[in-house]
């Protein structure tokens, strides 16, 4: 069953938020090896690794720019079918010296090193044209519900740390502070600052979501839903453009459970259509790689 097969995502990776796009030629740092390759596996992973290495299995390129490019209020538009039916596989690997050791969660005001180089990647290798606007669009808001909050404040509030190199990779059992696991309508979370818990919202959604509540701290999360197929709320942890497999049961204790009616009687959260402004990052040329 695909929903039991959990991904394992560290927030530091799930919640970058990333800085300015620029096209200016060679304004942005590049890695200095890259291998891409195409692959029809249906998990997807992402990961950026200790020592510059980035690692990406089983993606499509709308996922690879949600990572690259995110910010709170991006969204992506445009490009052929292409970039979310064909997945890829990227190994690579930054000049030597060039990314220091993240030492706990990413400010999320501060540009990213390995996301500017996947920026560079794709700007280089799919040949990737896009240019930003500034639309009034539907956004959601989230404000406490009215039976009161029900998120769980971790136990520890000091910001999780990032696992050091050599830490094993985990599949299952406890899931360490800092980390998530997600699986089709579910998604369990330790040690996520709120901040991040509206950006994972957002990028679930598929649309901006403003913070209402001003809620601050690190919680634990557990979520299950039931996901509408192929829904931004059922394609992963990157929102609209994850990937377009096999629709797969959902968790059977979720049944019948939208993500909108989940996140207010399990979180105590109440989301909202409203309208607001948003980048929107519109394609305007993209071709596939050569493969290496």
């Amino acid at each position: 069953m695909i929903h039991k097969m959990m991904i394992l995502v560290v927030i530091s990776i799930l919640s970058l938020v990333i800085p300015g796009f620029s096209q200016s030629p060679g304004a942005k740092p590049s890695f200095e090896v890259a291998s891409i390759k195409p692959n029809s596996s249906a998990r997807p992973r992402i990961a950026d690794e200790p020592g510059g290495r980035f690692i990406a299995t089983g993606v499509p390129l709308r996922m690879l720019m949600g990572f690259a490019y995110r910010g709170p209020n991006l969204q992506l538009s445009g490009g052929p079918g292409w970039i979310e039916s064909d997945l890829w596989d990227i190994e690579a690997k930054a000049p030597e010296g060039t990314v220091a050791p993240r030492i706990g969660p990413p400010d999320l005001s501060a540009p990213d090193i390995i996301a500017l180089m996947v920026q560079s990647l794709l700007e280089d290798r799919f040949q990737l044209k896009m240019h930003r606007e500034t639309k009034d669009l539907p956004v959601y808001e989230l404000t406490i519900a009215k039976a009161g909050l029900k998120l769980k404040l971790s136990e520890d509030q000091s910001p999780p740390q990032r696992p050091g190199p050599g830490a094993p990779r985990q599949s299952g059992g406890a899931i360490p502070r800092g980390a998530m696991r997600m699986g089709r309508g579910e998604i369990e979370v330790t040690a996520i600052s709120f901040p991040n818990l509206v950006q994972t919202l957002s990028q679930l959604l598929g649309r901006r979501v403003v913070d209402k509540t001003g809620l601050t701290g690190y919680y634990d999360v557990k979520l299950q839903w039931t996901p509408d197929a192929f829904s931004a709320a059922g394609v992963g942890p990157f929102g609209p453009g994850g990937l377009r497999g096999p629709d797969p049961p959902a968790p059977p204790d979720a049944s019948g459970l939208s993500i909108f009616t989940a996140i207010e009687e399990q979180l105590g959260l109440k989301v909202d259509s409203a309208k607001g402004p948003a980048e929107v990052m519109v394609i305007d040329s993209v071709h596939k790689p050569s493969q290496n």
